[in-house]
């Protein structure tokens, strides 16, 4: 209820200023007619009616600035006041300005204002006491407590609003990380599936432009390895397409329903992979040393993905006759993989040094673990890698 009160206020500033002043306005006008006489102190100087309304309106029409301009609008309606003290001028109801502009300094304006208002206000009764009432103790405490009231009472709203303010802010800066956190992660996932699209369309792709190569090769001298060709391109591009699918089902977002994904490959699929490998017409030796022990299935996936991409490229640019061997040990901590061939090497130009390396270190990065890629002395081509065992693990 507060909260859309002081929404609805904050938004129509000028009428609820215009509200404030209406009650001082009412009882400024209800008094004019009792200053058609003598002055009611002794010693101060009477007013007449249109002098009464003359010194109203001067120390009322600044209030409609209040809020702009606190310090501007509490300093004139202070000179005015001393004025009116120094010329022995009877007190108005108007006065009581003072006091409303006092409370919008403290209100609006940092601390030292708001002690600085207080002061002058507080120094003005002190003077009103002095010449028109009975200097005492307990007067001066009862004049001092209307300034103490709304000086308390407006440096409390400045806090509260101040205090809202952050919280607005603090909630605002919230909503900006959160979707700058949304989009580093849509990026990232972007990434990752880019990583993915390119180590499956580049395998598949280049095994099924090798297998095309060879049925065209053979199709007049041996029909029958032909067909056996044709059956693994047919094989292979339906194995990228169900990928690619896969994969690109992760971008759907008009679809809240859950969907069914293919389980991620992992270490048991590097023999089907070495086999497919060699299908291709690559010959590819497969070690494995050290006592087996299970890895999570993010590591499993990067030890496929990264002997899938050495071997596509092997089988890229190797050239005819290379050879690749892929040694995997397993460690106490760490496991060890190197996957090397014997073909052109640093000769032709690898597309391991593209976004395959890049996707390489990422996804090894994630692990704290460490690639390295070169060309071996003598020809061929080596990548080595040192994955660190997770916790999980």
């Amino acid at each position: 209820m507060f909260g859309r009160v002081r929404a609805w206020g904050s938004r129509h500033g000028r009428l609820v200023d215009a509200l404030v002043m209406a009650p001082l306005v009412v009882l400024c006008l209800l008094s004019a007619r009792n200053y058609d006489r003598p002055a009611h102190l002794p010693g101060a100087i009477g007013l007449s009616v249109p002098g009464y309304v003359a010194l109203s309106a001067a120390l009322l029409v600044p209030l409609a600035w209040r809020r702009s301009r606190p310090v501007h609008v509490f300093a004139a309606i202070a000179l005015i006041c001393f004025a009116q003290w120094l010329a022995w001028l009877e007190p108005v109801p108007g006065d009581v300005a003072v006091l409303v502009a006092m409370y919008g300094v403290a209100s609006y304006r940092p601390l030292r204002w708001a002690v600085a208002a207080g002061a002058i206000a507080e120094l003005g009764v002190c003077l009103a006491m002095v010449r028109w009432g009975q200097p005492s103790l307990l007067a001066v405490a009862s004049g001092s407590l209307f300034v103490i009231t709304p000086w308390i009472g407006g440096i409390y709203a400045n806090t509260r609003r101040r205090y809202l303010e952050s919280l607005e802010e603090r909630a605002e800066r919230a909503e900006h990380e959160r979707d700058q956190q949304a989009r580093i992660a849509t990026a990232a996932e972007r990434a990752r599936i880019a990583r993915e699209l390119h180590d499956v369309v580049a395998h598949n792709v280049s095994v099924m432009i090798v297998q095309a190569d060879g049925a065209g090769y053979t199709i007049d001298s041996d029909p029958e390895q032909a067909r056996r060709a044709v059956q693994t391109i047919s094989s292979t591009g339906r194995q990228a397409l169900a990928e690619m699918r896969r994969l690109v089902g992760v971008l759907r977002q008009d679809d809240g329903g859950e969907e069914d994904y293919a389980p991620q490959p992992g270490l048991a699929e590097l023999d089907e992979l070495v086999t497919q490998i060699r299908q291709a017409g690559l010959p590819v030796e497969f070690t494995v040393g050290g006592a087996y022990r299970g890895l999570p299935e993010g590591e499993q996936l990067v030890i496929y993905r990264i002997v899938q991409e050495a071997l596509t490229n092997t089988l890229k640019h190797g050239g005819p006759g290379a050879r690749a061997r892929v040694e995997m040990e397993y460690g106490p901590r760490e496991v060890l993989l190197r996957v090397t061939d014997d073909g052109r090497g640093a000769a032709a130009p690898r597309g391991i040094e593209g976004h395959g390396l890049i996707g390489m270190r990422e996804r090894v990065a994630m692990y704290d673990g460490s690639v390295h890629a070169s060309p071996r002395t003598g020809g061929g081509f080596q990548v080595a890698v040192r994955l660190p065992v997770s916790r999980a693990a």
